[in-house]
């Protein structure tokens, strides 16, 4: 086995660790996810994969083809529970700006330019989490995205080429995972510092 390969096959056992107690808080009513967010993720996250292994991405895009089907998987667990029924218009137009720049990909006929499309359609997923992850940061799972990030490093060091067309999802997706960490950490310390 090749470095790569096990640095793919770690991303793997990541995505597993870090979606199973994501999947559990939902079910426990814990962790209440946007189910917008994790159907434009969910759609995403499966084309980027189709269009990565088209680039060469190799083993080390196993782990976003996984990362779709399960992410598919939450959304519907989302709508299920009704997890977050605080749909904006802000929302809305996130879905809908998102779902209209999906055919784009599909026209390009060019993995660079699909996962470039792609990857500004996944990042318009995190709007509503963030709006919500700002109004409500308790109710997001910090633990999974730290894990998502550093799962998206290993799939970076796992990937057997880098092109834009391999490297760019991932590497959108982590720093935005980050992004969310310190929003909801920031607001999780100054909402506990204005309590009495």
């Amino acid at each position: 086995m090749s470095i790569k390969d096990a640095f793919g096959l770690l991303a793997i056992i990541l995505t597993f660790i870090g979606f199973a107690p994501y999947i559990r808080a939902i079910h426990q009513g814990i962790t209440r996810p946007h189910v917008f967010s994790w159907i434009i993720w969910g759609i995403t996250t499966s084309i980027v994969f189709f269009a990565q292994l088209s680039a060469d991405g190799g083993r080390g895009v196993l782990a976003i083809g996984l990362s779709g089907c399960i992410t598919l998987y939450i959304a519907a667990l989302a709508y299920r529970y009704k997890a977050d029924i605080n749909i904006t218009r802000s929302d809305w137009l996130f879905l809908c700006l998102a779902l209209l720049s999906l055919p784009a990909w599909y026209v390009a006929a060019d993995p660079t330019v699909a996962v470039v499309i792609l990857t500004s359609v996944d990042l318009l997923g995190f709007g509503p989490t963030l709006r919500k992850a700002y109004q409500y940061p308790f109710e997001e799972n910090l633990t999974f995205f730290a894990v998502f990030a550093l799962r998206n490093t290993l799939v970076i060091t796992a990937l057997a080429s880098y092109s834009i067309a391999t490297l760019l999802f991932p590497l959108a997706v982590g720093i935005s995972c980050l992004i969310l960490i310190v929003l909801v950490f920031a607001r999780r310390t100054s909402l506990t510092s204005k309590s009495p």
